[in-house]
């Protein structure tokens, strides 16, 4: 394993490249430094090459990287030094500016924790005007800057989910005359033999489980860090809520976000979780779902949120068949995708074209407005989804 001040550079990079948004986790870090061991660096390219193919997985994410390898190496222990109070300037195409803007707010900050003006900075940043909060409640989560993205998770606190309740097989004594209850009549009937009065009852209705699927490899690591905090707010305005979050494994994180603390939460979420911006198996994931927890789950008129791009693997037979025991086995098959946000989307992926035929809603989930919308889409009753 390489040691020394690469190593320590290598990391300092990855922290300041996290801080600008980018979904680079412990184990990027750790393939990086292998890989710069295993093939040897003998120019700055050779570092860049190795250190791009670990840290960049979406195309939007290579003019901050570009930007940032070329200020960082430049002079690292400069860079260390300088972080804390300086703020380059940045020259880009302007559709590359809210990208670019989280590196010199990475590097204003000093990529430091949170101190108590931090956190009355964006407390005073979360009453925006009218205008502000429209434009950002329609802004892409990859889009935002680091401040930005901390007046988000605030509002996305306060979205609700409310659900229209359905009916279960259950009854309840009731007053009104809409059902007669045989049971009770014929019970009350042996106390008096002259007089009979009828008993009545009706169904109890009750709110649909929600069971969230969200995708957390290295795709989605943006959205779904977001997702998160909906997830958190969601468990806690509701009682039947139940999240899982998967990559190559499915891990039940119910637990931790009943936690009214959003923080502690996501804090055991973490701890919990050992595939974070990984690879995807979604068929793989989904069969794990189906197996253990589909039948205690997906009672009562369940509705399932997925929220994934639909990059797998290729397992396409075996994603197929999952999707199709997990559609039969709930009421509504909601899939949230964010690549939905670009006009021009089409399902050519493997991954996708094997999942759409078996999904009642299919919209996108890459801004507050987006998510604001899904208890619109979220209806029990299977036909009217369709």
């Amino acid at each position: 394993m390489l040691q020394g001040s690469l190593a320590e550079n290598i990391m300092l990079f990855a922290r300041l490249l996290r801080a600008t948004g980018m979904p680079v986790g412990t184990g990027n870090v750790l393939n990086a430094i292998r890989g710069v061991s295993l093939i040897g660096i003998e120019s700055q390219q050779d570092l860049h090459t190795v250190l791009l193919c670990q840290f960049v997985t979406r195309r939007e994410q290579m003019p901050v990287f570009d930007q940032t390898f070329a200020l960082f190496w430049r002079n690292p222990k400069l860079m260390e030094k300088l972080m804390g109070a300086m703020l380059p300037t940045l020259q880009s195409d302007q559709d590359q500016q809210p990208l670019i803007r989280r590196l010199g707010e990475a590097l204003s900050s000093g990529n430091t924790q949170s101190s108590g003006q931090d956190e009355e900075q964006v407390e005073l940043q979360a009453n925006l005007s009218a205008s502000e909060s429209e434009i950002l409640q329609s802004r892409d989560f990859e889009q935002m800057s680091e401040s930005e993205l901390q007046v988000a998770k605030k509002m996305l606190k306060n979205l609700k989910l409310p659900m229209k309740p359905i009916q279960t097989r259950r009854h309840q004594a009731s007053v009104s005359r809409a059902h007669i209850d045989m049971r009770r009549t014929m019970q009350h009937s042996l106390r008096n033999s002259e007089l009979i009065p009828l008993q009545f009852k009706r169904q109890i209705t009750r709110p649909p489980a929600i069971i969230v699927l969200c995708d957390i490899s290295g795709s989605m690591a943006q959205y779904s860090r977001m997702f998160l905090h909906f997830m958190h707010a969601m468990t806690n305005n509701g009682d039947r809520v139940h999240s899982f979050l998967f990559g190559t494994r499915l891990t039940n994180i119910s637990r931790y976000l009943r936690n009214k603390d959003v923080d502690l939460a996501l804090e055991e979420t973490a701890k919990a979780v050992e595939d974070w911006s990984g690879g995807t198996r979604i068929g793989f994931c989904l069969k794990q779902f189906n197996r253990h927890w589909s039948r205690r789950m997906l009672g009562q008129g369940a509705v399932v949120i997925l929220l994934t791009d639909g990059l797998d693997r290729g397992e396409g037979p075996e994603l197929g068949k999952q999707m199709e025991r997990l559609s039969k086995s709930c009421r509504q098959l909601v899939w949230l995708n964010p690549l939905l946000r670009y006009e021009k989307f089409e399902p050519r992926a493997q991954g996708v074209r094997t999942m759409l035929p078996y999904v009642d809603v299919f919209r996108s989930a890459h801004n507050i407005n987006s998510l604001a919308e899904l208890p619109a889409l979220l209806n029990p009753s299977r036909a009217q989804a369709a």
